[in-house]
């Protein structure tokens, strides 16, 4: 591991600033990425801001009738609080889904959406991989690449986003809020959090150098019914190879409104925006979810070990449809 010096910050806009002015610092919570990725050579940060005695790990209603969850919320926590439980099920659900309960006592809210992908290749400091080294070229192209995306690849990379959480938030359009190096307060839709991989996928947020996390909002529950949904190789701790976040909302046996993202399957939460305008006013039955999931997975491009993922994509899609349909019937 690269020797590192450590300061635990007061306040977030000092850990903002205590991170801005240094290129080679980072924040650190509760480090069950970070940490791991030292160990293995592949991020070589030289100072580490300490943010996790922040008072950021309150979770409130809004005026609005949303939640305000702080950064510093442990995963556990945000999935056995009562309001999160009766207003959001879909995120609770995500939550359990995503890890051991190890890590999720440990891990935060903030440091969840701004996990690094699990792509063999990223970890492997031996491997090419051009979100590491741009240029390098992406050994999982030609390479084994069961577990990696499907959707809005590019020929750098295509490393997917492993988070179940932000799945569920992508789904409740969640809103993420920073504060920058300059101490200034920033609010960031998760939909324009992340940035696609392009040719330079280093970059895997819309956040600047120093910029941190505060709080992440969720507007009033949604109409309908939510369902998460995960597919894994085994029954727990395992990351996603698809997995479906659901709102359906009907009446009659015709979809009013549906919400639909979906994890594993590209480089942040993928909200199926085609699927959603597919089920607007069809009828809740198999032939709808079935163009919904075709609408959804329309653009989805294999690459070999990773071909099964579409399939696999559409039918999991249909069934949490289904799923959410029947509960909201």
């Amino acid at each position: 591991m690269t020797p590192f010096t450590y300061e635990r910050a007061a306040s977030p806009e000092a850990a903002a600033k205590a991170v801005a002015e240094r290129p080679d610092a980072k924040f650190v919570a509760g480090g069950t990425n970070l940490v791991d990725l030292m160990k293995l050579g592949v991020e070589k940060p030289t100072h580490l801001v300490d943010v996790s005695r922040l008072k950021l790990g309150g979770i409130e209603e809004t005026p609005e009738g949303g939640l305000k969850i702080g950064a510093q919320v442990k995963n556990s926590d945000l999935a056995a609080d009562p309001m999160v439980r009766r207003r959001y099920p879909l995120l609770s659900r995500a939550l359990l889904a995503g890890a051991s309960g190890q890590l999720r006592n440990a891990a935060s809210t903030g440091g969840n959406l701004l996990q690094r992908t699990r792509c063999p290749y990223f970890s492997n400091v031996a491997m090419p991989c051009n979100k590491r080294a741009p240029g390098s070229g992406c050994s999982a192209l030609g390479g084994f690449n069961r577990n990696l995306a499907v959707l809005a690849a590019s020929e750098a990379c295509i490393a997917t986003h492993p988070s179940d959480m932000a799945v569920a938030m992508a789904a409740l359009d969640a809103r993420v809020h920073t504060v920058t190096g300059a101490g200034e307060a920033r609010t960031i839709p998760l939909a324009d959090f992340y940035r696609a991989p392009g040719e330079d996928p280093r970059r895997e947020t819309t956040l600047g150098h120093g910029e941190l996390i505060a709080a992440v909002t969720l507007p009033p529950p949604p109409k309908g019914r939510q369902v998460y949904r995960k597919v894994r190789d085994r029954a727990s701790y395992a990351f996603a190879l698809v997995s479906v976040a659901a709102v359906v909302d009907g009446e009659g046996g015709e979809v009013r409104t549906s919400r639909l993202a979906l994890g594993g399957v590209a480089h942040k939460p993928w909200r199926a925006v085609e699927a959603e305008k597919a089920l607007t006013g069809a009828r809740a039955d198999g032939e709808a979810f079935a163009e919904a999931a075709d609408a959804a997975m329309k653009d989805a491009r294999g690459y070999g070990h990773n071909d099964f993922k579409i399939e696999l994509a559409k039918r999991t899609i249909r069934r949490t449809l289904a799923d959410a349909a029947g509960r909201a019937a």
